[in-house]
């Protein structure tokens, strides 16, 4: 059983940056895929980044690419989401999503998911 907490969400302006943090719980961090979800008001949640288990990015969301850095550290169980130069669109509910097998896009395919940050981006 695994974990997830995020923290690191707020409140900021356009072109501001916040870095959002998920602690997992246990002792085989490092055998996780780990991702980044986002769910705006009124819409589908999408997929926005995702890491494999040595480090290696594995997808950005078109929109964010340039702009955030997904990253993680093994020895802390930890995986960080580095968004810069944040737009209003970015506004959303930023969750954690880890999985022995990497499961692409669809967030309900994850195992482990945690209950969200928001992020909030005023213009």
């Amino acid at each position: 059983q695994v974990q997830l907490v995020e923290s690191g969400g707020g409140s900021v302006q356009a072109g501001d940056s916040l870095r959002l943090s998920c602690a997992a719980s246990g002792r085989t961090f490092s055998s996780y895929y780990m991702g980044w979800f986002r769910q705006a008001p009124g819409k589908e949640r999408e997929l926005v980044a995702t890491i494999g288990r040595s480090g290696g990015s594995l997808y950005y969301l078109d929109s964010v690419k340039g702009r955030f850095t997904i990253s993680r550290d093994n020895a802390k169980n930890t995986v960080y989401l580095q968004m810069n130069s944040l737009k209003p669109e970015d506004t959303a509910v930023y969750y954690c999503a880890a999985d022995t097998i990497y499961r692409g896009a669809n967030y309900r395919d994850y195992t482990y998911l945690g209950q969200g940050t928001q992020v909030t981006v005023s213009s």
